[in-house]
């Protein structure tokens, strides 16, 4: 583990294996380097890249210096990309997706752009998610309550009931809870894009590296339409359709497809 120093003085920890260009990878919601699919898939792509995963503020071995601001965590892959050299490739899942396409869209200087999944609600195919959802997380975490607000957040991402209540049996949850407080943080990011309304065609017209945004061919009619939409949106971007994956995508298939596109 190594550690690079953000705008705001917080200490983010990352990791970083393999050789080539470098590339940062942007973990979704309740994931970090010890919990989520970013470690298996660094080690799949380290033979063509300098791969860097690292804990997104609040999660793991990262600080997470208060109050929050989305612009904190651009300052976060600032001091990443800064530590890769200057530059780098930069590829997001699910609301890291958008982390990720937030920072692009800011002028970070990033070299390619790919995104799996970003959770965008366009359409009434799925109910839209509450507008108030980070206020509701807070309230749970305010009241000492973050397994409440993880079961909110497995509500929201369509977890069934009976998993949940399996889950909170389960040694993984006490993990969970402990990144609970990170919750908003995400919501921050995507909730204004999950209420059931097309996106807002000049949101991202800073987005001007070669960008790919990808689906799951067996994930929801909802979640593919909210890609599909964002890749319509930015320019020259390409869309494409992973046949047979869901949200939770298998390393050894997403791999060779970020390799094909990140060294064209």
């Amino acid at each position: 583990m190594s550690t690079v120093t953000s705008a705001d003085g917080t200490r983010i920890a990352y990791d970083r294996i393999g050789s080539g260009e470098p590339l940062i990878l942007v973990d979704g919601a309740m994931c970090y380097r010890g919990q989520g699919p970013m470690t298996a898939l660094a080690k799949e792509l380290a033979p063509s890249f300098t791969v860097y995963t690292y804990d997104r503020r609040g999660r793991g071995e990262s600080g997470d210096t208060q109050p929050y601001a989305v612009e904190r965590e651009l300052e976060d892959l600032a001091a990443l990309l800064k530590e890769a050299g200057g530059s780098a490739h930069l590829f997001g899942a699910s609301s890291g997706a958008m982390v990720a396409l937030e920072a692009v869209n800011s002028g970070l200087p990033v070299r390619r752009l790919a995104m799996y999944e970003p959770p965008l609600i366009v359409d009434d195919s799925r109910p839209p998610i509450p507008a108030d959802l980070a206020a509701q997380y807070e309230r749970a975490l305010a009241q000492g309550k973050p397994g409440d607000a993880v079961a909110n957040f497995m509500r929201q991402v369509e977890v069934p009931g009976f998993m949940i209540a399996l889950m909170r049996l389960l040694p993984v949850w006490r993990k969970l809870k402990g990144v609970a407080l990170t919750l908003p943080y995400d919501a921050a990011f995507v909730t204004p894009f999950q209420q059931g309304k097309p996106l807002p065609e000049n949101r991202w017209r800073g987005v001007g590296v070669p960008t790919l945004v990808a689906d799951g061919g067996k994930s929801p009619a909802w979640m593919r339409a909210g890609v599909k939409a964002l890749a319509d949106l930015l320019p020259g971007a390409e869309y494409r359709t992973l046949p047979g994956q869901t949200h939770m995508i298998k390393e050894k298939v997403l791999a060779p497809v970020l390799t094909a596109f990140l060294t064209r």
